[in-house]
Formats: C-alpha cells, structure tokens, sequence
C-alpha cells in the first residue's frame, strides 16, 4: 500500500466507510493480465474478442445473468456509451452502490482506478489499464473503487458501459483529475 494516511472520509459505500487515501505520485500498477494477483480488491477484468469482417467488427459488451453481469437486475440495468477526444481525462468519480462493466469498444483509453474503501485488503492501491481497439478488455469496477480515464492516441475513443442500477446522481461522487491526495501521473510515460 502506498498510502501514508486515510485523511478525509467520503461517506461509505456497502456498509464500508471510503476515505480519500494520501498516495505517493505515479500511476499504481499496471495491469497487463486479466488475472493479475495486482487488481483491487473485487475489480475483474478479462478480454473480449471482436469478430471483424469486410464490414466491420462486432464485439459483444455483456450477456445479463452470465459473466461479469451475473449479478446485474434486469429491471435496473443501464447502458450507457461516452465519446471522448484524443488527450481529454474524465475522472475521478466513484460509487457507493453502483457497480460498472466497462468495455472500451473504439480507440484506447488509460483506466485509473483507487481502491477508496478504508476496510479493503486493498486500500489505496491504484490500477492502471491501457485498454481498448488494441486490448478488448472488459472491466468490471466495484462501489468504492474512484475511476477515471484518458483518451490515449491520435482517434477518439468510444466506452460502452454496463450498470447494475439506473444511473443517480446521489450515489456518486466526483474527485478532481488532479487530486493531490490521489497523485495520478496523467503525463505521458515515454517521453
């Protein structure tokens, strides 16, 4: 963990209390392997297979009742699509009972996600995803987790996501993509 202190509460997310950690600047660890022992607590990740043809591509988000989407309501399921710019940053937010599928179908994103839930085994870790046209990955983000990202490369991209409840504004919360407390390095790495 590399947080040196749990400074301010945040309000509690399933029946856990979420703090803003106090971490050190960079970019926590980068996830390369859907079944990486890295991830926080409760996110899961794995890949998604696009079927390209002279047409196009298909790429299947989720089936409701199987996967990542298994425990998913039918009644309060939403999806949701965002288009973002090449080098816009929307985050931080977070949840305090929803919970989000993400699956990056067009262009390539930097996921960023800090694990707020002062009880986690995982308290204060970030993870850092670069996924999207070039790793079809879908990624499964718990209540508490803060998450954001950045279009990364010279196209748009397009995030699909899939929630377990319709979409209300007093069960999230919003961050600054610069919080100093979180310290997310959104530069780019290789200079």
């Amino acid at each position: 963990m590399d947080a040196t202190s749990r400074d301010r509460a945040l309000g509690k997310a399933g029946g856990r209390q979420l703090c803003l950690p106090a971490c050190k600047r960079g970019i926590g660890d980068v996830i390369l392997d859907p079944g990486s022992a890295l991830l926080i607590d409760g996110v899961r990740a794995d890949s998604c297979q696009p079927w390209p043809d002279d047409r196009g591509y298909f790429l299947e988000v989720a089936r409701l009742g199987e996967g990542h989407a298994l425990g998913f309501p039918s009644g309060s399921t939403q999806v949701s699509a965002s288009l973002g710019y090449p080098g816009t940053i929307k985050a931080f937010h977070y949840h305090r009972l929803q919970t989000d599928l993400w699956v990056p179908c067009q262009g390539m994103l930097q996921v960023a996600l800090v694990d707020l839930r002062d009880s986690s085994p995982t308290f204060a870790e970030r993870n850092t995803f670069f996924i999207g046209t070039m790793r079809p990955w879908r990624l499964l983000i718990p209540p508490g987790v803060a998450h954001g990202y950045k279009v990364i490369g010279e196209t748009p991209a397009m995030l699909v996501y899939v929630t377990d409840r319709h979409y209300d504004p007093s069960d999230e919360g919003r961050l600054p993509f610069d919080a100093p407390e979180i310290a997310y390095d959104w530069g780019t790495r290789h200079r």
